[in-house]
């Protein structure tokens, strides 16, 4: 059974061919309305469920338009008002799901929830986002790059400011699948997992450490941020603080490539991690990436449901 947990076990096999057929399935569909279903409707008759414990605007809507424009349905699912908020084993709930849907998709806290999920259920299980990965943006992510440079991401650099997040564990593994080099420019205590970065290294990732901005960013194609507070953290005040160097603003993307493109999953916090000048000036392309989400999670699903490879 195939299950998108996160990028280091789906290979860069697998994730190359789900950023082609992401990007096909974009091109195919191009000028028809958003609610319409293509033309081969590959999962006509399959149902979704996508569970939240987190909240979301685009994962949550993006999953929905992926399976009604593969000719299936999503129902979304708020842990709350499910069982499992009141007591019930995401076991049991992995079990009872398997017999009502085709495939199940969890946005949640901790990673061991959506692998425990995946170990009992009898469909495929994709994260949606977990402490440890946000894997579905960054193949959005790639596959925008891709678009806006018309190449391979292999053999560019990618710059990345802020804090060393969930998000930023998931590039971390794509650069050792793809080949880029990845440019961590983060306050020291704010670094990625050591782990994350050793096993990228050890499939031959090329993993800089950083602390200047200036120095990270000098040259790239690609600069990437996030939200320096993401939802139900503390120590907001010492955070703000020391990320205040790391802030993307025009002086600093002018040290990148012409060329550079500037990234962002969303929600911004515009005048913290990023100036409204980067944000909607000419080098943003964070609008492409959050509707790339729809492509990617279109071609995920199908992976996962053995239509895909």
């Amino acid at each position: 059974m195939r299950h998108f947990l996160d990028l280091e076990s789906t290979g860069a096999e697998t994730l190359r061919l789900i950023l082609d057929e992401a990007k096909r399935r974009k091109q195919a569909r191009a000028g028809r309305p958003k609610g319409a279903v293509d033309d081969d409707a590959p999962l006509a008759g399959h149902m979704l469920a996508a569970i939240f414990e987190k909240s979301s605007t685009r994962t949550r809507v993006s999953f929905d338009m992926a399976m009604r424009q593969l000719g299936g349905s999503a129902m979304v699912l708020s842990s709350a008002d499910m069982q499992l908020g009141r007591g019930e084993t995401i076991e049991d709930t992995a079990r009872v799901l398997s017999r009502f849907v085709d495939v199940i998709s969890l946005r949640t806290n901790g990673h061991d929830k959506v692998e425990a999920l995946a170990a009992a259920s009898g469909v495929p299980v994709i994260n949606m986002l977990t402490d440890s990965g946000h894997p579905c943006q960054i193949v959005a992510d790639l596959m925008t790059v891709e678009e806006r440079l018309g190449r391979s991401v292999t053999d560019t650099v990618w710059t990345w400011l802020g804090d060393g997040n969930n998000v930023c564990y998931s590039l971390i593994e794509a650069a050792g699948l793809l080949g880029f080099e990845m440019r961590l420019s983060v306050p020291a205590a704010y670094d990625p997992d050591d782990a994350v970065v050793a096993r990228a290294e050890a499939r031959g990732a090329r993993i800089v450490v950083e602390r200047n901005p200036e120095a990270a960013v000098a040259g790239a194609d690609v600069v990437v941020t996030d939200t320096w507070v993401s939802m139900g953290q503390s120590g907001e005040a010492q955070r703000m603080v020391a990320m205040g160097p790391y802030q993307v603003t025009e002086a600093l993307m002018a040290k990148a490539k012409p060329s550079a493109l500037f990234l962002h999953c969303l929600p911004a916090h515009r005048g913290e991690e990023v100036v409204d000048t980067v944000m909607d000036g000419p080098q943003s392309a964070v609008w492409d990436e959050a509707e790339n989400r729809v492509h990617a999670q279109k071609a995920i699903l199908l992976w996962c449901l053995n239509k895909l490879g």
